[in-house]
């Protein structure tokens, strides 16, 4: 087996793509792949979402790669990828996708939640909800 690699790991401002992510982490010996997708829901505790916001640190970019290289190293994968979308979303976008690819499923799974997990609570991203009755709230900022 080949040494596990990250075939992407960014932040950006334009529209995700589970195919993109998918193509990233599949291998010849990859067994199995494990995605997660993240979109932007209509209801945050029981009070409308209308859309959200992602501001991103200047080291967001940096983090995330950082991230994947270290669940990377964790896990007997081939591959993970992941992405973050930064910038103003509608409901229903695509707000981060992140796969793992490995001889078996269960090893894929395990990768890709170590990997969403530790994205969520170490990369510097933030999000404000915009709600339905005017008001919004930041989630996650320091």
């Amino acid at each position: 087996m080949a040494e596990p690699v990250v075939r992407l790991a960014t932040v950006r401002g334009e529209p995700l793509s589970v195919d993109e992510v998918f193509r990233a982490v599949r291998t010849p010996s990859s067994g199995g792949i494990a995605v997660f997708v993240g979109t932007v829901r209509d209801d945050d505790h029981g009070r409308a979402v209308l859309r959200l916001e992602y501001e991103g640190h200047p080291n967001a970019e940096q983090m995330i790669e950082l991230v994947a290289a270290e669940v990377a190293g964790r896990h007997p994968v081939q591959a993970v990828a992941a992405v973050h979308r930064v910038g103003m979303l509608e409901v229903g976008e695509l707000a981060v996708v992140a796969a793992a690819s490995a001889a078996h499923r269960e090893t894929a799974f395990d990768a890709a939640r170590d990997l969403i997990d530790e994205i969520k609570a170490r990369v510097p991203i933030w999000k404000r909800q915009f709600f339905a009755d005017g008001t919004t709230e930041w989630v996650g900022s320091p």
